[in-house]
């Protein structure tokens, strides 16, 4: 090692040993006695230790203190294994059950690897066996440990609960960034059968670097006290990430012994085997049938149950709630059936609206089937009366499990058909899903039949909702269809009344020609209200152009003069001239409307009138009379209430829609009638343009 060189070991191992040492020196003064502050005290000893032989062999050069620091390195991975390890075991028997399942097997991993390191380092340092043979061994073990430890930080993260996360990140950084280095260092010099020196020499700055980060989660979490909890999607993670680890090794090693025989083709035959090992492992990777694999080799010899059942849980609501519409929530639920027995197709046969047969509904890489199945079948019978998830390579090997059970022509006929599982709301058949055979060998025992039928319950409840809230809203749209409909007939009756009167006296003015041009503004005036009342029947309540602009005294006389043409007088007052925002026709009908309930409701002789003036940013339309007039709990309780009336030829649907069209303009509408007095009904309706009022001069402009 030339002087520059040792100078810059010296610099970066030295300062490693000495933050080392001084967050041991931290955790020695507030040490409690848990066994994971002991593990963490020992890992930051060693790496002391380590940190310590590595400067003494920079500033000496003597061999022993190489060897004390190959070993020391060693020793290290091993105190920060059994630190991570600890982590995820409970601290106590009271915090839970026994420790998590997985954590044996690493352990034992953990174990083995220390050792045949060290024996490794062992043999290196004192030149046992060949030379290059030991020396490649040693680095071979150097890399596994560097993988393993970065296995360790990634499942101890993943599994970590949420609110312990923000205290053991910068551990898992520290360490992570460690490992990695490592794994650097090590692979480097594994491929090119030689030591980087430059990156070796660095190595006490690496890990000074990650020693702050590490007393950061010391000073945040004291006694390491939190509970980890081991799911089944942490150890499938952490299994794949240890099988490709490991499988990347074995073709690191292989590749090395390819360009070491190849001869002048070794580097090529190198290239050409990496190329072929990475294409093999993003081929696996993207395996559905291996992950289903992996998953059932995981659930059956790591936990006492196939499933994380609130992982399961969490992953079938979120499929039953996605976004799409009722076809939509078919397909998610024939989905999230197969995704918990690894099926890859299904299709969902449903109820039909009729009640009498079920038919397909909703199908996932399945193809379209016209088939329907009766509610009275032996198939829907046998699914009602048991519950069962039918296993129909069960069934074909031993019928009489299911007795009774006859099985439909088409439903033998579909391909890969595996099982058939029923919807059920309360004690009805809704639908009953048919899934298709595994990508991997799976035992439907009483686990995975609990399972499955738990979630249909779940699922044909979500269907049923859909199913209802469907019907609900085709009855509304018709209530809403027959409430607009109320609203026509209303109008109608209307304009026939205005007909009647109008033929009834064509017997006695049918040769004047005031009343015939009044005749033909009548008839014409009908014609295009009837128009408009079918338009408004197809095209819905609410009209297709906006609120604009309107004339309230020339709708005020246009009312007076047709009530004048059929005998009555209404008293008219115009105090000032607005312009009031609405649809001209309706407002028209709805100041009508109670003009013609106050004529009702006055005898000959009585008095109507109407007055206009402004309150505020708002017109003021009155409408009173000096007729019967209103009991209070009428006005209060059936007023404005659809088909409540007083008249014997009313329908009770003109003040309720006068009363909801002025509200939804931003309006109010007010009753003050007292029986035997009179009634007083005050519109306020909304100005147009801030509520500005207009002059004559104005108006006949706007008009032109």
């Amino acid at each position: 090692m030339d002087s520059k060189m040792a100078i810059i070991s010296a610099w970066s191992y030295g300062l490693a040993g000495v933050l080392a040492a001084l967050l041991t020196l931290y955790l020695a003064s507030g040490r409690r006695s848990s066994s994971r502050s002991g593990a963490m005290f020992l890992a930051v000893a060693l790496c002391t230790v380590w940190g310590m032989l590595g400067l003494a062999f920079a500033l000496t050069g003597q061999g022993i203190f190489l060897a004390g620091s190959l070993l020391a390195d060693v020793l290290r991975f091993g105190g920060w294994y059994l630190f991570l390890i600890m982590l995820m075991r409970p601290e106590s028997p009271a915090e839970g059950a026994p420790p998590t399942a997985g954590i044996g097997w690493l352990s034992t991993i953990a174990g083995l690897l220390v050792a045949c390191g060290f024996a490794a380092q062992a043999m290196a340092v004192f030149g046992v066996g060949v030379i290059g043979f030991s020396a490649r061994l040693a680095l071979f073990a150097s890399l596994a440990m560097s993988v393993f430890g970065l296995v360790l930080v990634e499942r101890l993260f993943r599994n970590v609960s949420p609110d312990f996360r923000w205290s053991i990140k910068p551990l898992c950084l520290g360490l992570g960034g460690v490992f990695l280095f490592d794994l650097y260092v090590y692979s480097d010099a594994l491929l090119f059968n030689r030591i980087d020196a430059d990156a070796f020499s660095i190595r006490g700055f690496a890990h000074a670097v990650a020693l702050p980060l590490v007393a950061l989660s010391a000073i945040r979490s004291h006694d390491w006290k939190r509970r980890l909890v081991m799911s089944q999607r942490a150890v499938l993670q952490s299994a794949t990430l240890l099988i490709v680890g490991t499988y990347l090794l074995f073709m690191a090693a292989a590749g090395y012994y390819v360009r070491f025989f190849g001869g002048e083709w070794g580097r090529a035959l190198q290239l050409a085997l990496l190329f072929a090992a990475l294409l093999v492992l993003v081929a696996l990777t993207f395996s559905g049938s291996m992950r289903a694999r992996l998953r059932v080799q995981v659930g059956k010899h790591f936990f006492s149950y196939r499933y994380d059942y609130r992982e399961e849980w969490l992953r079938f609501t979120a499929t039953l709630s996605a976004q799409g519409g009722f076809a939509a929530l078919g397909r998610h639920v024939v989905r999230g059936l197969a995704d918990m027995v690894e099926s890859p197709s299904g299709a969902l046969w449903l109820k039909d609206p009729s009640g009498r047969f079920l038919a397909q509904a909703a199908f996932w890489n399945m193809p379209a089937s016209p088939a329907t199945e009766d509610v009275d079948s032996p198939l829907c019978r046998f699914l009602l009366d048991s519950g069962w998830v039918i296993n129909l390579e069960e069934y074909r090997s031993l019928p009489r499990r299911y007795d009774g059970l006859v099985l439909p022509s088409w439903l033998v006929e579909v391909p890969n058909a595996w099982l058939v599982v029923p919807l059920t709301t309360g004690s009805e058949l809704i639908a009953f899903v048919v899934l298709a055979t595994a990508r991997t060998r799976i035992d439907v025992n009483w686990e995975v039949n609990d399972l499955l039928k738990t979630a249909a319950r779940q699922a044909g409840a979500f269907l049923g909702q859909m199913q209802a809230s469907e019907a609900l809203l085709e009855v509304r749209k018709f209530d809403s269809f027959n409430r607009m409909s109320a609203f026509v007939v209303h109008d109608l009756k209307n304009i026939i009344a205005q007909l009647s009167l109008m033929l009834k006296n064509a017997e006695r003015h049918r040769d004047n020609p005031d009343f015939q041009k009044d005749m033909l503004m009548t008839v014409e005036h009908s014609v295009e209200r009837m128009r408009q009342l079918m338009m408004q029947l197809r095209q819905g309540a609410t009209p297709l152009d906006g609120p604009r602009g309107i004339d309230l005294a020339d709708v005020l006389r246009r009312i007076q003069t047709a009530k004048t043409g059929q005998g009555r007088e209404v008293e008219l007052t115009i105090e000032e001239k607005l312009l009031a925002r609405g649809h001209e026709d309706r407002i028209e009908r709805v100041i009508g409307h109670l003009v013609q309930n106050a004529l009702d409701a006055t005898e000959k002789g009585g008095r109507v009138w109407v007055r206009m003036s402004r309150q505020g940013s708002q017109a003021l339309v009155e409408v009173g009379d000096t007729g019967h007039g209103m009991s209070p709990e009428f006005v209060r309780e059936r007023l404005f209430k659809p088909f409540q009336t007083t008249k014997p030829t009313g329908m009770g649907i003109g003040a309720y829609e006068s009363f909801k069209y002025v509200h939804e303009l931003g309006g109010r509408v007010s009753v003050d009638s007292a029986v035997d007095v009179g009634t007083q009904v005050d519109l306020l309706l909304p100005l147009f343009d801030g509520g500005k009022a207009l002059t004559s001069d104005e108006l006949s402009g706007k008009q032109e």
